[in-house]
């Protein structure tokens, strides 16, 4: 693995990268529970008819997967154009 510079990774680039993928996985698993809560909880808490629970929980489990790919993705694209160090934002 080379840096875009052509440079070895160093630990503490590979750490960052670790650590960065892990808080998008946890951010948006946080993030698309609350949306499926959001949309699907009415299914689950109440009793409605089964055309309307159906709705309510494919749109919350749709709306969750979508939500995870993006927040996903967003965190990583972001990481990458700043950079392992957080070059130039004062870390965060």
């Amino acid at each position: 693995m080379t840096t875009s510079h052509g440079g070895r990774r160093t630990q503490a680039d590979r750490d960052a990268i670790t650590v960065e993928i892990g808080y998008a996985l946890c951010s948006a698993a946080f993030a698309a529970a609350v949306v499926f809560g959001a949309a699907a909880g009415p299914a689950l808490l109440f009793d409605l008819p089964d055309g309307v629970a159906d709705v309510l929980l494919g749109t919350g489990t749709g709306l969750a997967a979508v939500l995870f790919v993006a927040r996903v993705v967003a965190v990583l694209v972001r990481f990458r154009t700043r950079g392992p160090a957080g070059a130039g934002d004062g870390g965060r």
